[in-house]
């Protein structure tokens, strides 16, 4: 694609992106957090007064909201050996409905039981609570059902679905939010959850939520332009560094990206807040070896960058870009003579 069908194909896309985080840029969220640091650790015996106390004496349903989701990032702990054990089971069942429904239906009242008791849940347990203790302050908000996309789950291939998250009906807009991955993350080493609140899926854009959330009703995208599955599974991997910078790739659209020794190799990358090219860069690795290759950066427009590169070395990668260290966004290269 030449950079004149880029910029065409990008002009309108900006505002669109940006609506999501504008819409209340105005808002201070201070009071709200703080509210929910103030009930930290409040029992969940009562969700009605739980929610009455968290948003009472808030007044923008936004605010309401606010104090609802980090108050439920803060206080629930992702349950790693229940999420393992649901996850194989339904990998098992999965061509079998009747027994599938009956370890949904088991696995869902030990599921509330424990998050009721010891504060631990998945996903499902993260976006149920999200969406009864909002409703409880009067807010409209759904249980979104569908796949998340990691490094190893989603890839090119579909897996049976594996994720829920919410959607939230603020000044007569819906709005995408995933509580489970704003909560913490998993330490694989040591099979923990490892709690670290950040707001990145709080108020998501949906160009970006759409690169690693499908839902199964494709109308909860909230995207303007349909997404097929297709781009979904063999786009590049994205991570939450990649929300936190509003990052998109443009092109290539595909994981998979081959070229030959030496050739230049060009992809564009949205992202209006990297600011500096410095922190930016490419490393490459292939199982022991790993190396940062050298890169050519220019700034089309405000939002779009040309970012070329070379590879000196015949094989396979993954190529990482990253900024300030984090990962932004993972392609397989492989590269021929």
């Amino acid at each position: 694609m030449s950079k004149n069908g880029l910029f065409r194909m990008l002009f309108f896309l900006p505002c669109m992106i940006l609506a999501q985080l504008s819409d209340f840029k105005g808002i201070d969220f201070t009071k709200a957090d703080d509210i929910a640091a103030h009930y930290q650790g409040a029992s969940l015996e009562s969700l009605p007064i739980l929610s009455y106390n968290l948003t009472n004496s808030l007044t923008t349903e936004v605010e309401k909201f606010r104090a609802i989701y980090t108050w439920v990032c803060n206080n629930i702990e992702n349950d790693y050996y229940a999420s393992e054990k649901n996850s194989n089971k339904r990998k098992k069942w999965y061509k079998d409905s009747l027994k599938l429904a009956k370890w949904d239906k088991s696995f869902n009242k030990e599921s509330f039981e424990k998050l009721k008791n010891e504060k631990k849940t998945v996903c499902t347990g993260y976006a149920y609570l999200i969406q009864e203790m909002a409703q409880f302050a009067g807010l409209k908000c759904e249980i979104i059902n569908g796949y998340g996309r990691t490094i190893t789950k989603n890839i090119k291939k579909l897996s049976i679905p594996n994720h829920s998250w919410n959607a939230v009906y603020l000044n007569d807009k819906w709005y995408l939010c995933d509580a489970t991955w704003s909560a913490g993350f998993f330490d694989y080493e040591t099979s923990h959850f490892l709690a670290n609140f950040n707001t990145t899926y709080f108020l998501a854009e949906p160009n970006v939520f759409a690169k690693d959330h499908y839902p199964l009703d494709a109308k909860w995208l909230l995207t303007n332009t349909p997404i097929a599955i297709e781009d979904f599974l063999n786009g590049p991997v994205v991570y939450n560094s990649t929300h936190t910078y509003g990052v998109i790739p443009v092109q290539p659209k595909s994981l998979e990206v081959e070229c030959k020794k030496d050739q230049e190799v060009v992809f564009f990358i949205q992202g209006s807040k990297i600011k500096e090219f410095n922190p930016l860069s490419v490393e490459l690795v292939s199982g022991s070896f790993r190396k940062t290759n050298e890169i050519s950066v220019t700034r089309l427009n405000n939002d779009l960058l040309e970012i070329k590169t070379r590879f000196s070395l015949k094989g396979n990668y993954d190529l990482h870009f990253k900024l300030n260290e984090s990962y932004l966004i993972t392609y397989k290269i492989s590269v021929s003579k």
